[in-house]
């Protein structure tokens, strides 16, 4: 079973628990996430199984769609409502003034991401030092917002879509804007609704997948409708047919010259494309050279 399940994963789960629980529910080992989502978050989170794992690289590069609860007038110590309250302060600011606020925090940015996360920092997790009281210095990364819609305002809650690089943490974004509209602010609620093409509408629940296997499908047809091919998830790399008899060279991760291809010319320099054998089977992502003018192996996936 070579693919990816788009899973809804549900509050009270780590993305870890949502892995294993697959596991067992498809009888297969090979299985890694493509973005981390706190326990208490919910939303898209895309499941590699078999040789898609090789896919987890390219979809956490991807950029995401969150919508959020920023809660103003609390400061805890998770940036998120499952902390520990550090500070209340009243919220005096008024509706009108909520969208210069907000927009002040899209373009590209340094973020300081929190304690409570699962970045290490000499080989530890800083959750876990964070769980000892241990705070230590953290690097500011560049994120990039690329925009903030404000979708409901009932202060002192006020509820945002956030379409962001990958990398963002929403909890520090909303703290960030509590401390910049002078009373504080912490995450309420997160659900993430689009992550690299994979949208919420499209997604899973886990009790949904293990009913579609436990139904009586003796050729597993539900489930194949749900795993999604490796290279519809590539479409962004061009496509390239190899001629008939460089089916073995290409199986073996060989080096296939242009003139092996149905196209033959017109390749970009450093440019990765999608490489079908001559039955057009998806064998991989190969990196084109145009001085030795040939496609050579970036990541197989036959």
């Amino acid at each position: 079973m070579n693919g990816i399940i788009n899973v809804y994963k549900e509050a009270g789960f780590t993305s870890f628990d949502v892995v294993a629980k697959l596991r067992g529910i498809l009888k297969q080992k090979k299985i890694g996430h493509t973005g981390t989502l706190d326990p208490d978050a919910e939303g898209v989170l895309p499941v590699c199984i078999g040789k898609a794992t090789k896919l987890c690289e390219y979809l956490t590069q991807k950029d995401k769609v969150y919508e959020t609860v920023l809660r103003f007038g609390i400061t805890t110590d998770t940036q998120d409502m499952s902390g520990t309250v550090l500070k209340q302060q009243e919220v005096l600011f008024s509706e009108e003034e909520i969208p210069a606020l907000i927009q002040k925090f899209t373009g590209r940015q340094q973020q300081i991401p929190p304690m409570y996360s699962a970045l290490k920092v000499n080989g530890r997790k800083l959750c876990d030092l964070a769980r000892k009281g241990i705070e230590v210095e953290r690097k500011a990364r560049e994120i990039e917002i690329y925009a903030i819609e404000i979708l409901h305002v009932q202060l002192p809650r006020i509820t945002l879509q956030v379409h962001c690089s990958k990398g963002t943490y929403i909890r520090t974004l909303c703290q960030d804007i509590g401390d910049a509209a002078g009373c504080g602010g912490c995450m309420e609620k997160l659900l993430r609704t689009n992550t690299g093409g994979f949208l919420l509408k499209d997604a899973y629940r886990l009790q949904e997948i293990e009913a579609i296997v436990k139904e009586e499908d003796p050729d597993g047809r539900r489930l194949i409708d749900i795993l999604i091919p490796v290279d519809r998830v590539l479409e962004k790399y061009p496509r390239v047919d190899a001629l008939p008899g460089t089916e073995k060279l290409l199986h073996n991760g060989g080096i296939l010259a242009a003139e092996k291809t149905r196209q033959r010319e017109g390749f970009v320099l450093g440019q990765l494309y999608r490489i079908y054998d001559s039955a057009g089977i998806f064998v991989g992502l190969f990196d084109y050279g145009s001085r030795t003018d040939a496609f050579c192996p970036e990541k197989i996936f036959l």
